[in-house]
C-alpha cells in the first residue's frame, strides 16, 4: 500500500506540475487575434490534429503514440519558456535548458513512467520516427494556420521571412507531403502575396 501511496503521490505531482503550461505564451496568437495561445492550449489542438489527420501521414503511424508525444512535447518550457521557431539566438541555448527541465520535470514521475515520456520526448526531439516525424508536421502546420487566420499578427510583428518558414516546414514534409502542399497554397502563398510575410526566396514557395 505504501509503494502504491507514493507511486500515486508522484504521479498527481507531476500533473499538478503540469498545469503550469497553461502559463507559458507563445507566440502565435489565436484565431481572433486578440491573445497569444498557451502551451497547452497548443498541445490539445495538436492532438486534435493528430486524432483527425493522422491518414494523411507519409508512412503509417501509431496514433496514441503520436498522440502522447505531441501532449509531451512541450512540457519542458515550464523550465525552459517558449523558444520561438524564429529566433535564431534563443536557438542557440534551447537544447540545453530544455534538456534541463526534462530531468527535473520527468524526474518526478515513478521511474517506469519517467522512462517512458522522457523517451517520448527525445523521439521527437530526433524527429527520425514516422510518429516523430507526423508529431513536427503537426507542429508547424498549427501555428501557421492560426498565423493565418489572425491575419499574419505574428509574421508581421517578427518581420517573418518566407526562407525561415520553408526552412521549418522542411520537418512538415516529412511528415506528410499531403498537409504540406495544402498549408503552401492555403496558409503561405496568400500570405506573401498580401505582403503578410516577407518573400525573400526566389524559388518555389
Amino acid at each position: 500500500m505504501n509503494g502504491a501511496s507514493e507511486r500515486l503521490q508522484k504521479q498527481m505531482a507531476f500533473i499538478l506540475e503540469a498545469d503550469k503550461e497553461k502559463f507559458i505564451q507563445r507566440q502565435t496568437y489565436l484565431t481572433d487575434g486578440e491573445r497569444r495561445e498557451n502551451d497547452a492550449e497548443h498541445a490539445w489542438h495538436l492532438a486534435l490534429m493528430t486524432l483527425l489527420l493522422s491518414e494523411y501521414a507519409n508512412r503509417e503511424i501509431d496514433v496514441l503514440r503520436t498522440l502522447s508525444m505531441v501532449l509531451i512535447h512541450d512540457i519542458v518550457e515550464i523550465d525552459a519558456g517558449d523558444t520561438y521557431a524564429y529566433d535564431p539566438v534563443g536557438r542557440q541555448t534551447q537544447r540545453q535548458r530544455e534538456t534541463e527541465a526534462a530531468d527535473r520535470l520527468f524526474g518526478l514521475l515513478p521511474e517506469d513512467q519517467c522512462r517512458r515520456l522522457r523517451d517520448l520526448w527525445e523521439e521527437f526531439e530526433a524527429g527520425q520516427t514516422p510518429e516523430a516525424a507526423f508529431a513536427h508536421a503537426m507542429d508547424n502546420l498549427q501555428p501557421t494556420m492560426l498565423n493565418a487566420a489572425a491575419g499574419g499578427r505574428s509574421w508581421l510583428e517578427h518581420s517573418t521571412r518566407l526562407s525561415s518558414i520553408l526552412e521549418r516546414h522542411e520537418g512538415t514534409k516529412r511528415g506528410s507531403q499531403t498537409l504540406w502542399e495544402f498549408c503552401r497554397a492555403q496558409y503561405l502563398e496568400p500570405n506573401v502575396e498580401n505582403g503578410k510575410i516577407t518573400d525573400d526566396c526566389s524559388g518555389e514557395k
